[in-house]
C-alpha cells in the first residue's frame, strides 16, 4: 500500500491545489477586512462619529465571473 512519505506527498499536492483555487480569494477577504479594521481604528482614535466603510454583497449562488443582475 502506500507508507507514510507517500501519504504526505499526496496531502501536500491536496493542500497546494487547494490554496492555488482559494488562496486569491482568502488574500482579497483578508485585505478587505484590515481596511474596515484601520478605518474602525482611525475613527475611535479621532473622537468623532464613526465612518461607515462600504462593503461588497456576494450573492452566494452567483458565480464570480457572472455580472451581477439588474
Amino acid at each position: 500500500m502506500f507508507g507514510l512519505s507517500e501519504l504526505a506527498v499526496i496531502l501536500v499536492v491536496v493542500i497546494v491545489g487547494l490554496a492555488v483555487k482559494k488562496g486569491p480569494e482568502l488574500v482579497r477577504s483578508a485585505g478587505k477586512s484590515a481596511r474596515i479594521l484601520k478605518a474602525e481604528k482611525r475613527a475611535g482614535s479621532e473622537g468623532g462619529a464613526p465612518r461607515v466603510v462600504q462593503g461588497e454583497v456576494i450573492d452566494p449562488g452567483r458565480r464570480p465571473t457572472e455580472p451581477p443582475p439588474s
